[in-house]
């Protein structure tokens, strides 16, 4: 009996010193192996009833008419000698998702989806219809922004999606296949992060990629809807997927929240994106080049050129060294700090930790913008201005070209001379610029319009 007992005792210490504790994050096993655990306590199991219904409201469908215009010839007057290129229209209807970020009537799609479309129109989840006009698109990142007259409309959160990790629970709504089956929930992981997707460019295509790859089910039709967190926070825009027969086949990609909200924050404030360009050209880290320059890691971003008098090349930044954070960020790869300069705007600055002769240096950088961002001039010597055009007159500053900024939203016309900004005389475009930037919540701009009618407008700055 005793040496029964005394058996039993020590398979149970055996047992349970080799099963992990639930509530426990390592393990040992009788080996003295450790091992990583998980919680596997039923509150940690998803539920996705909560997101799903707080999310659904605010994804909505997007119908959208092309119309072109095709030449063709009458083949029998071709015959006789008589016949000339006639002009006729053709009509295309497409569809795709959208998401509501405001409850304005603003709403974030694919580029892809309203590209050339002369009529766009959303149905919301509760079957109200909508025209839309088409606020601004970005090829670069596939994102598109879209309004509809209306408010109150159920709008969503943005979620960090930096603080996305591998194996979460996301979920992806949209129409896919068209309008029968709108409002779709599926469900699905965090498969990678990251991507890019050369292969799926045209020749000579720029595209910004840093996808978030996911297994839920995305079709032809979910482009533009969201992606979501356990949360119903918005964490990406699904854009595409990869298969070879063009339905879906396990892998779809959608673009990252954090990049979406600068991109449509631009569109709103200047009617087009602002930009930065750090000025390095490179890749990322390589085994070759790990060993090359005995780096301890393989990651990180190799700079193999740096442009004169870039943004990189004033912060002393040179070739063969290596970027493996900004701002305490860590970019492991190429598409990482892709996504990362995509963030700031012109005259943001950032700091940068690179690794030179294998010692870890920082450097201070100041972002430089391109030829649309504010205060940059450009061939015909006109500047920038939250969305609109400006040059020197002969008695103030005139609005060249308004634009689709907040200057056109504010009342700003093509031909406008603006007098005074914030009570201040201003003569030249960087008078505009410098008063504006002093402002702390707004720009009041007097002035005259193109006919000399005296007119007044302003708008509200982000904090």
């Amino acid at each position: 009996m005793a040496a029964v007992l005394l058996s039993g005792i020590t398979a149970f210490a055996i047992v349970k010193a080799s099963v992990p504790d639930q509530a426990a994050t390592t393990v040992v096993s009788s080996d003295g192996t450790t091992y990583r655990t998980v919680n596997l306590s039923a509150s940690d199991y998803p539920d996705f009833t909560y997101a799903a219904e707080n999310a659904v409201d605010a994804v909505v469908f997007v119908k959208v008419t092309v119309k072109t215009q095709q030449q063709y010839i009458d083949p029998f007057g071709y015959f006789f000698g008589y016949g000339s290129p006639q002009t006729r229209e053709r009509v295309q209807q497409g569809s795709g998702s959208g998401v509501i970020i405001r409850q304005d009537g603003y709403i974030v799609t694919n580029n892809h989806v309203v590209q050339g479309a002369t009529d766009v129109e959303v149905t919301l989840n509760n079957n109200k219809t909508y025209k839309a006009e088409i606020i601004g698109t970005d090829p670069a990142t596939d994102v598109a922004l879209i309004k509809v007259d209306a408010s109150g409309l159920p709008a969503i959160e943005f979620a960090d999606s930096d603080k996305l990790r591998l194996g979460e629970w996301v979920l992806a709504i949209g129409s896919p296949l068209g309008e029968a089956l709108r409002s779709t929930i599926t469900a699905g992981i965090v498969s990678a992060k990251g991507r890019q997707m050369p292969e799926q460019r045209q020749p000579g295509e720029i595209k910004i990629e840093s996808f978030i790859q996911t297994d839920a089910a995305v079709n032809p039709g979910n482009s533009g809807g969201a992606l979501v967190n356990k949360a119903g926070q918005l964490v990406g825009i699904n854009t595409m997927i990869v298969s070879t027969t063009q339905a879906y086949s396990g892998y779809s990609f959608a673009v990252p929240s954090n990049i979406v909200k600068k991109i449509v924050g631009d569109l709103i404030d200047f009617g087009s994106v602002k930009r930065v360009v750090l000025g390095i050209m490179g890749g990322t880290v390589n085994g070759e080049i790990a060993s090359k320059l005995k780096l301890s890691e393989v990651s990180g971003v190799y700079i193999s050129e740096v442009s004169k008098g870039s943004a990189a090349d004033k912060a002393g930044l040179r070739k063969e060294d290596v970027i493996v954070a900004i701002d305490s960020t860590k970019t492991v790869s190429m598409s990482e700090l892709q996504e990362k300069v995509n963030g700031y705007r012109p005259g943001d600055k950032a700091v940068i930790t690179y690794i030179r002769d294998g010692k870890i240096n920082r450097a201070g950088v100041t972002f430089e913008g391109t030829v649309d961002s504010a205060g940059v001039a450009d061939d015909e010597g006109t500047v920038a201005f939250y969305g609109a055009r400006l040059k020197a007159a002969d008695k103030g500053v005139e609005i060249v070209s308004a634009g689709n900024g907040k200057v056109a939203s504010a009342g700003g016309e093509d031909g406008y001379i603006i007098l005074y900004v914030n009570d201040q005389k201003v003569s030249k475009p960087q008078d505009v610029i410098d008063i504006a930037k002093k402002s702390k919540r707004s720009v009041f701009i007097e002035g005259v319009t193109a006919t000399g009618r005296p007119f007044y407008f302003g708008f509200g700055k982000d904090e």
